[in-house]
């Protein structure tokens, strides 16, 4: 049976926020830190993998945030824009 685009079977790797990772190398570093001494070299290995590619996303994440900022922030007005007016409130007579 295939899946459907944008089905969590898609084999695409799960987006993550920054909260979102870095509670996960919290988690993982407990992990790393209560393995027993009989645990796998193999396990050991690509939990202390994981660690260093978070810490890489995590250490890169600042610079990648403030200049997605600088982005959105240089937007100039178009010539037909006009400022925005607040939003009406909706009057308690109109629901009654």
């Amino acid at each position: 049976m295939r899946a459907f685009h944008g089905q969590f079977s898609d084999n695409q790797p799960i987006r993550r926020s920054l909260a979102e990772k870095q509670k996960q190398l919290r988690d993982l570093k407990e992990t790393l830190a209560s393995m027993k001494s009989h645990t796998a070299a193999t396990l050991r290995d690509s939990v202390r993998k994981r660690i260093a590619q978070l810490e890489a996303e995590l250490s890169a994440a600042p610079a990648l945030k403030s200049s997605g900022d600088a982005k959105n922030n240089t937007r100039t007005p178009r010539a037909g824009d006009a400022p925005r007016r607040p939003r009406s409130r909706i009057r308690s007579d109109v629901l009654s």
